[in-house]
């Protein structure tokens, strides 16, 4: 197996004078499964495809293990790519179609035919093996995708949002058996997905992108528990943590008619005298009295044992939506005002102007 670095690596495409990615250091551990996430345009499938070759590296360089790979063919790099859309020959059954790559590079019919069975077996597609494409449904064509990946025995494996074409239900099914499989496998994987629930989900890791620029990298709790800036506190978690501005007050900052405790020194570190805050729907308090920030209920959603509730409230003159997570079985309706508190041990305060974290991780 190997690892995977990208060491100062910026795409720049003709007629652009802005980077798809710019000076992108991450290094990928042996073995590891990380996933790159981030909003369309944030540049991580350009990532994925100077990682496989399939676009030029302009500045810095790429090495998968101890190799510098930043100017070798594609077929050289020992890499195995499973595509959005599968990619799958329509005349081929799922045999020809897993063994393919191998009957190019001139492996025996015997290996080739032994190491195909070996895949499917893995991937419970031995009953279809003789099937052709057209015959298997979107969940099995993937997984014969998987399978072309597999055969190969490759270094590493690259996905480009391979769960994409698949239904709310079998993406979530799907998504298990490739995080189980990969890690039976052992195979260094970098994984490019739009949806951060996948992320949280199946990664070791998660590298979020935005603008071409790396934001973070950690494990999922490091990114959901103690996010570097708005834009990944943001983007983590689903539904996405509340944000908003908030005043400094004697002893921590103003929320509402209620004075939430935050130590001096982490305010004198911001810029100005108001800081953004970030309170997860989970971490939100909901009263009918006493102090709090005063919320118009617009809709609550019932998940069984879970509501959701979402209302608005003003910030500064500006309509400020609230989710926080409830009662399934007692909660307020719509129409009703309620006042809202947050977990003081679960806030989030990031600077106005820098966007940046201002207090320490959180921590249970």
């Amino acid at each position: 197996m190997a690892t995977v670095t990208f060491d100062d690596a910026t795409r720049i495409y003709p007629g652009s004078t802005v980077p798809a990615v710019s000076d992108l250091n991450l290094e990928v551990g042996d073995g590891e499964f990380l996933v790159m996430v981030g909003p369309s345009g944030s540049g991580k499938s350009t990532a994925l495809r100077m990682l496989a070759g399939l676009e030029e590296v302009n500045e810095g360089r790429i090495l998968i293990g101890e190799r510098d790979v930043t100017d070798m063919p594609p077929k050289d790099r020992d890499i195995a790519m499973v595509f959005q859309n599968y990619a799958l020959y329509p005349h081929m059954t799922v045999a020809e179609n897993m063994g393919f790559a191998l009957k190019i590079a001139g492996v025996a019919k015997e290996e080739r035919a032994a190491r195909v069975l070996e895949a499917a077996k893995l991937l419970d597609l031995e009953p279809y093996l003789a099937r052709k494409p057209k015959a298997l449904s979107g969940g099995q064509r993937q997984r014969v995708a998987m399978g072309r990946a597999i055969v190969r025995q490759p270094h590493v494996f690259l996905m480009d949002e391979p769960l994409s074409n698949l239904d709310a239900k079998l993406r979530v099914q799907t998504r298990t058996q490739i995080a189980s499989l990969q890690r039976r496998l052992g195979v260094t994987t970098v994984y490019v997905t739009h949806d951060q629930v996948e992320a949280l989900t199946m990664g070791d890791r998660i590298a979020v992108l935005k603008d071409g620029v790396l934001q973070q990298v950690g494990t999922p709790r490091d990114l959901y528990e103690s996010p570097v800036n708005v834009f990944v506190a943001g983007f983590i978690g689903s539904p996405a943590m509340n944000l908003f501005p908030v005043d400094f007050a004697d002893g921590g900052v103003q929320f509402g008619s209620h004075v939430a405790p935050v130590a001096r020194d982490i305010l004198a570190g911001a810029h100005g005298n108001k800081a953004t805050i970030g309170i997860r729907p989970e971490d939100v308090r909901v009263a009918t009295d006493g102090d709090g920030l005063p919320i118009d209920v617009d809709l609550v959603e019932e998940l069984g044992a879970d509501a959701y509730l979402y209302g608005h409230t003003e910030v500064d003159g500006s309509r400020v939506d609230i989710v926080a997570r409830v009662d399934g079985r007692n909660h307020p309706v719509e129409g009703d005002k309620v006042l809202i508190l947050p977990e003081e041990r679960h806030i989030h305060l990031f600077d106005t102007e820098t966007g940046q974290r201002l207090n320490p991780a959180v921590k249970d």
